[in-house]
């Protein structure tokens, strides 16, 4: 009635293989989790390139100073995926995609001057 040794033969090779899928598939998911890491990154810091290289051109109007932050997204591995000049303050919104995932990284940054000299006195817009 009792159970011998070979009725459990091959459970160790079963367990070892289930250890293994599951080591596999942590460290696919870890690389995911990096990959989205660095294309987030990478989408802020070709927006913050391309602000900052648009906002030297705000006063030629959007058409130019869109189209220098837009050399400079292209140049960061990005896409351009918005652009707006308002006054001599630029924002510039970016993408990235990473690997076969169908969704990708988003970034935005503003360029603009830090501060405005009103009736003399120079004033931050963060103290307003």
């Amino acid at each position: 009635m009792g159970l011998s040794l070979r009725d459990d033969r091959g459970a160790a090779s079963v367990f070892v293989l289930a250890v293994g899928l599951v080591v596999v598939l942590v460290g696919l998911a870890g690389t995911a989790v990096g990959a989205a890491r660095v294309a987030r990154h990478q989408a802020g810091n070709a927006a913050d390139f391309g602000a900052l290289a648009g906002a030297a051109h705000t006063i030629e109007g959007q058409a130019a100073a869109c189209a220098v932050a837009d050399r400079y997204v292209r140049a960061n591995g990005a896409r351009m995926t918005g652009c707006e000049v308002t006054g001599l303050e630029i924002v510039v919104r970016t993408s990235v995609r990473f690997g076969a995932f169908p969704a990708g990284a988003e970034g935005a940054a503003r360029a603009g001057p830090v501060s405005s000299v009103v009736g003399g006195v120079l004033e931050s817009p963060i103290g307003r």
